[in-house]
């Protein structure tokens, strides 16, 4: 018989959970920081009681939002190249509804998140407890099946024993690079304090090996047919890039055969933005460079990527009627679209093992010219956009569908003349080059994909999968502890910091040095952008008073700089880009967290170039300005792959 020893439930997931390690290319990780926690009355006696008597080596944070703590876990794994992780834990009902869009926030990232909220009495003796959630049509249904559609790996502990099964499944599937997401134990109150007698060899240091599988042979040969008959391909460079470390490997594969490549949000910053091959962002929110030269494209080889609609630009980016698509992809699911011919595998020695066919084939492209002519046209438009600049009355946004009273009102009410594009080109200018900047929802993440230069790998951290607004903040949090001897800074928006801010008081508390760059325009810009550009009023996306029926009256300022003071931050109003640069600059002798309050003017963020969205227009409507939208939304469409 084994060893055996006596534990609660609680107990038996903290003593394995510190025993957990990762194995990539020989580099050996402890997988599990700690927990991030909020306690309430289904968790605080039975996983808090382990936590207090024995945490081994885990680090214990205290949570101030269950959504937002989980951000910060996301984004620490993320940061990580996911190969350490910090588990999340709430009570019941509401604190755990609380951690499920976090939850979708990682399955579609493709980041390692493991939850255990706590549930209801398994004996379902004092039913109904405390904050249960009761169907009449299933005693077992309770607010954890939530969690199903949104994880990776989905358990119920309903006995002490199960608890063996369960946690090495979801090390299973957190280690796993091409299934890994969110994962879900669900504790019932009881069972978390029942004991049991627990192999010791349960306990025992684990390590899960990250491995680097190649693509068959057959695979790449085909990739390889069809690459060296292309004239004129184009790579795009997804977020796998950077979870492989296969940055230098793409540059070189690009340098040698002679091959342009464009970014994707989760790729950004997995190559340098300065290599000669780098066209930028890629997609909706994509540079000209990177778009022009898609268009024209005869093959695109994707590489980790999801190929979402905002890297292909709802499949319309794509002009040339011959073009094929390739993809190297360790998910099969993600490489079978676009009806790709796929190379399934890890992306850095799969793009080695193609670049040996390639070489045999004395392949290279028939570039001309065209590469260096449009990066150099991105640059002459990246200076224009750095440079534009509140000149008074007669001011014009980059925007122009837009509310008339909205940018005279906006400047007399908070003396704010910050050009959005002019800040980001000042902040990118200005910040420590081994910094990295965090970008989520709203505008933001737009105008970066597009301007933000860096040639950190990894130094560009956006949330752009699920476009999660309110990650920012907390996520900077996650950073900072990936990276303490760096300068983390978040860009922002105003919408987005009202949705969620809570783990500013955790940053406190953890005595991090983190910046919170706050983009005030009064309102969800993007979306106001979208209203606008497709026949629709100015509804509801602004930050105005109501009359009554609808918030159209005087715009609403907020001074962010007190909320953060409240907090106890270092903060600073900037309401023109010397300011700005003269507080980035304060901000970096400073050893606590720093809150900069930006007036940024209204409609000052990037638009399009060369790219198209499509979205769900109403296709009857008594305004002609939607009807004349809705015949561009159908020609579009028409123009575009159909799968």
């Amino acid at each position: 018989m084994a060893d055996t020893i006596r534990l609660t439930t609680a107990q038996a997931i903290v003593k394995f959970l510190d025993n957990q390690y990762v194995s990539m290319d020989g580099v050996e990780t402890k997988f599990v920081e700690g927990f991030f926690t909020i306690f309430g009355h289904g968790i605080a006696v039975g996983l808090g009681e382990a936590l207090d008597t024995n945490p081994g080596d885990l680090r214990v944070m205290q949570g101030r939002n269950e959504q937002g703590m989980c951000h910060s876990a996301i984004a620490f794994a993320k940061q990580n190249n996911r190969k350490s992780i910090i588990a999340c834990a709430s009570s019941i009902g509401p604190g755990a509804a609380n951690m499920v869009t976090a939850c979708a926030t990682a399955t579609v990232n493709n980041i390692p998140l493991l939850v255990f909220p706590s549930d209801t009495f398994a004996s379902r003796q004092p039913d109904p407890v405390l904050q249960q959630l009761e169907q009449s049509n299933s005693l077992a249904t309770t607010t954890n099946d939530a969690f199903k559609p949104v994880c990776k790996y989905w358990d119920r502990v309903c006995r002490p024993e199960q608890v063996m099964t369960a946690l090495i499944n979801a090390m299973r599937v957190l280690t796993d690079p091409a299934e890994t997401g969110a994962c879900c134990i669900a504790l019932p109150q009881d069972v978390e304090g029942e004991s049991y007698d627990y192999p010791e060899y349960f306990f025992k240091k684990r390590v899960h090996r990250i491995t680097r599988p190649v693509a068959v042979d057959e695979e790449l040969e085909d990739l390889a047919e069809v690459l060296s008959q292309a004239k004129k391909p184009l790579v795009i460079v997804g977020g796998g890039v950077k979870y492989s470390e296969a940055g230098e490997t793409v540059e070189n594969f690009c340098e040698e055969f002679h091959i342009p490549f464009g970014e994707s949000q989760a790729g950004k910053s997995a190559c340098k933005s300065s290599h000669p091959y780098c066209l930028g962002g890629i997609g909706v929110t994509g540079t000209l460079a990177s778009n022009v030269i898609a268009k024209d494209a005869d093959v695109v080889l994707a590489i980790g990527s999801r190929l979402s609609d905002f890297t292909t630009s709802s499949k319309h980016l794509f002009q040339n009627e011959n073009v094929k698509f390739l993809t190297i992809n360790n998910n099969r699911y993600h490489a079978y679209k676009m009806d790709a011919v796929k190379a399934v595998g890890d992306a850095k020695v799969t793009l080695e093992a193609l670049a040996a066919k390639l070489r045999e084939r004395k392949y290279v492209s028939s570039y001309s010219g065209e590469i260096e002519a449009a990066k150099k046209a991105w640059d002459e438009e990246w200076d224009r956009l750095a440079g534009i600049a509140y000149t008074g009355e007669d001011f014009e946004p980059i925007v122009k569908a837009r509310d008339p009273r909205t940018i005279p009102e906006f400047v007399k009410l908070t003396d704010g003349k910050i050009t959005q594009t002019a800040a980001l080109a000042a902040i990118n200018k200005t910040i420590d080059k081994d910094a990295t900047i965090i970008t989520a929802g709203g505008s933001l993440p737009s105008c970066m994909q597009r301007m933000w230069r860096t040639d950190k790998r990894g130094g560009y951290h956006a949330e752009y999968g699920y476009s999660c607004m309110g990650y920012e903040v907390a996520a900077t949090l996650g950073v900072k502890f990936a990276e303490p001897d760096n300068e983390v800074y978040c860009v922002v928006g105003d919408s987005s910091f009202q949705m969620l801010h809570s783990e500013i008081m955790t940053i406190m508390q953890e005595r991090q040095k983190v910046n919170i760059l706050i983009f005030d325009n009064c309102g969800f810009g993007c979306i106001n952008n979208l209203e606008m550009n497709n026949g629709i009023g100015s509804l509801a996306t602004e930050f105005r008073y109501t009359d009554g029926k609808k918030p159209t009256g005087d715009l609403i300022p907020v001074d962010y700089a007190k909320i953060g003071e409240g907090y106890g931050l270092k903060t600073y109003t900037c309401k023109t880009i010397p300011e700005l640069v003269a507080a980035l600059e304060d901000a970096k002798k400073q050893n606590i967290a720093c809150l900069f309050d930006l007036k940024v003017i209204p409609k000052t963020m990037t638009d399009g170039y060369e790219s198209w969205w499509n979205v769900g227009i109403a296709t009857t409507s008594v305004k002609e300005s939607v009807r004349e939208a809705c015949e561009d939304v159908m020609a579009g469409r028409r123009e575009s792959r159909q799968y």
